[in-house]
């Protein structure tokens, strides 16, 4: 999105040195997807929509889709790759060739709405791993776990009224694209902590929050949204998470995938802007899906 925009290459590159460094990259299956169709993708984007994104693919440069978010040539390609990602991993575990699955893929997808791009967002990667679980699989209770530090909307948006799919949504409130103040309405479960936020009150949260909300839903599958933008490193928010609460927050998701859907989840990753951090959080969070 332009030399200076926070989500950058990097951020995949800087989470592959990691693991590298910590002699974990060899010991993982590596898969490369292939790209989202558009069966796939229409079972949550509109066709209008899918079209006018291709329509609107520059020959060079870049095209300003909203303040934050550009497009140049290459990111419609690696848009329907990650999606594709999504698709995959879904595959993977529902088959039972992995056990759970950890997406590294971007653009991220979450604010993406069924007809609009933002928050450098264009394919909202987690719902169409959500739909496919469902329409593939016959899945009938699916959960996502959003603790990126900002709500998903267009997650909310593209499920509010599905009762196959809840979402869970840990954020900073009035950050985007809440930046009104406003809580989301609709039927999901969301968690919206005040800036200066600790990890202690947001542990408390999705225990309080989430817990009982999970045990009743039952989820025979897990995704999850891992943004790692909360942490106190991150500019891009005023939580203070640190290290070890994207560890506990990690243990939370494969708990609820163990007690519930035999540890089936699929990762994938959101946001999560200062590299430092999102290397080390990001690389964890593999650490501890692999149980390595």
């Amino acid at each position: 999105m332009g030399p200076e925009h926070p989500e950058s290459p990097r951020r995949l590159d800087v989470i592959t040195d990691m693991l590298m460094t910590l002699r974990v990259l060899d010991l993982l299956s590596h898969f490369e997807p292939n790209k989202a169709t558009r069966e796939q993708l229409l079972r949550v984007h509109e066709a209008g929509y899918l079209d006018d994104l291709e329509r609107i693919v520059p020959d060079n440069g870049y095209r300003r889709i909203d303040l934050d978010t550009l497009m140049n040539p290459k990111t419609l390609t690696a848009a329907y790759f990650a999606a594709g990602a999504a698709v995959m991993g879904v595959d993977l575990v529902l088959r039972g060739q992995v056990k759970n699955a950890f997406c590294n893929v971007r653009p991220p997808g979450h604010h993406a709405t069924a007809d609009t791009a933002m928050g450098f967002c264009f394919f909202n990667n987690v719902a169409v791993a959500a739909a496919h679980a469902v329409a593939a699989y016959g899945l009938r209770r699916v959960a996502i776990l959003d603790f990126d530090v900002h709500h998903g909307n267009g997650t909310e948006q593209i499920f509010d009224g599905d009762d196959r799919v809840r979402l869970f949504s840990l954020y900073e409130r009035g950050l985007f694209p809440l930046e009104g103040g406003e809580d989301p309405t609709g039927d999901g479960i969301f968690t919206g902590l005040p800036a200066g936020s600790e990890g202690a009150g947001a542990q408390a949260a999705v225990e309080s929050r989430w817990r009982p909300e999970l045990d009743d839903f039952r989820p025979e599958l897990v995704l999850v949204s891992a943004g790692f933008d909360a942490h106190v490193d991150d500019e891009m928010s005023s939580l203070r998470l640190t290290d070890a609460d994207f560890d506990w927050l990690t243990a939370f998701c494969l708990d609820v995938a163990e007690r519930h859907s035999g540890g089936r989840l699929v990762s994938m990753l959101e946001g999560g802007y200062d590299l430092p951090s999102l290397a080390r959080c990001a690389a964890q969070h593999v650490r501890d899906l692999a149980r390595l």
